[in-house]
């Protein structure tokens, strides 16, 4: 992974020379490691006594490994330790070694806050890798602020939130939900929608962006809006009301193991994806979900994301191998996973351009930082803590994975208080 870090000189070379590219993932160019350590000393780079020696430092992976978002969080997992593994091989972080404490979630936001404390309190890690659903999210802030942790969060979502303590590596509303929307519109002339979602705070307020969207700026009609508690599995209530009222587009933001309910049903009541009559469009099913679902019963459905498995650039080539050799071959990999691939190495620019593992420096070294060879293409950190990105729309197929249809000609500049919408 390409950053950009600085320019400032170690030992008569730059950081960014002794720090290899992982373009061929894996294949290292070790820093000298002593001697990079030495210019580094432990009471310089950590000030504010965090898990740091003179050999490792060590950060958190925080995700549901169980429960009903363990469907969707494990890919975070895997791409994380993937990226922790090259950057290991690749000589470390200031000459040190990253060594993981992971925690699970267990689809539980109390249980979320509760490892989260742990890991910044007890551990005293120097950054973490986590979470999924927004409500995670919201239960790890008050105490990611309160300790001054350092969040990398991967997960699309509805926008509205801008914390010093989280690096969103995902997309937020205005370049996600607004994109596609307005796709559906100009190129299949889309006028009515049935909005559907799990009953948490990201369904619901990306509904509630989505569907003034669609009035007030699309002059489309929402003629259903429905929402379930995570785990359900009983949908053919709403695909009948579904049915009766026909809408153009069902955008389906259902999330974890809801999907195969949902998309098994949907199928098993003759709704046919691959006729669009009615269009499905859903923000929340990746190629980690399409693995659970069973692609036989996704495909026709469009999804709008920044990244997609069946991306056709070599940095995403070589991602995928490497991927595959860590995790089995019959592995996929979702836009959540990718993006939760970047954090680490956002957190190791950032660390490298500021020469210091301390928070604050970390924070402010962060802005500006690109990873010019991202999976899904350039990437540039916003000052609001976002990520300038491209916007795609795929289409499911049987095998799981999805056809690019749409991409943006431009990165969207994140805008995560977009006016209108609050």
């Amino acid at each position: 992974m390409s950053d950009t870090p600085s320019s400032n000189k170690t030992d008569g070379m730059s950081r960014r020379a002794m720090m290899a590219s992982s373009a061929a993932f894996g294949a290292a160019l070790f820093a000298p490691k002593g001697l990079l350590a030495q210019s580094f000393p432990t009471a310089e780079v950590n000030t504010t006594g965090l898990a740091v020696t003179d050999d490792t430092v060590t950060i958190g992976i925080l995700h549901s490994v169980t429960g009903t978002m363990a469907i969707s969080e494990t890919g975070s997992v895997q791409a994380e330790k993937l990226a922790i593994k090259q950057i290991n091989e690749m000589g470390g972080i200031l000459g040190r070694q990253i060594e993981v404490i992971q925690e699970d979630g267990a689809s539980d936001w109390p249980t979320f806050a509760e490892k989260a404390r742990k890991l910044l309190v007890a551990d005293k890690v120097a950054s973490v890798m986590g979470c999924w659903t927004s409500a995670s999210r919201k239960a790890v802030l008050p105490v990611f602020e309160q300790h001054n942790g350092f969040l990398y969060y991967p997960t699309f979502y509805e926008g509205l939130e801008q914390s010093p303590n989280v690096i969103y590596t995902g997309q937020e509303a205005t370049q996600q939900i607004i994109a596609g929307l307005d796709w559906v519109k100009e190129t299949k002339g889309a006028n009515s929608f049935y909005l559907l979602g799990s009953d948490y705070i990201w369904p619901r307020t990306s509904n509630k962006i989505a569907r003034k969207h669609i009035e007030d700026f699309l002059g489309g009609e929402v003629v259903g809006e429905d929402y379930y508690p995570l785990g359900h599995t009983q949908f053919n209530s709403v695909i009948n009301k579904i049915r009766l009222r026909k809408p153009d587009v069902i955008y389906a933001i259902v999330v974890g193991g809801s999907n195969v309910a949902f998309y098994k049903q949907l199928k098993a009541a003759g709704i046919d994806m691959t006729a669009e009559d009615p269009i499905l469009l859903t923000i929340s099913v990746t190629e980690d979900e399409i693995l659970g679902i069973g692609g036989e019963n996704m495909e026709g459905a469009y999804a709008c994301m920044k990244y997609f498995q069946s991306l056709d650039n070599p940095n995403n080539v070589d991602f995928v191998k490497a991927f595959k050799e860590m995790w089995g071959e019959d592995i996929v990999i979702g836009d959540v996973t990718q993006a939760a691939y970047l954090g680490p190495w956002l957190w190791k620019a950032a660390v490298e351009k500021a020469g210091s593992f301390d928070v604050d420096k970390v924070r402010e070294a962060q802005i500006g930082v690109e990873l010019e060879n991202a999976p899904e293409g350039y990437v540039k950190v916003h000052e609001n803590h976002h990520l300038w990105s491209k916007t795609r729309v795929g289409r499911a197929k049987a095998d799981g994975q999805y056809d690019v249809v749409f991409e943006t000609a431009e990165l969207v500049e994140p805008n995560p208080f977009p006016e209108g919408y609050q």
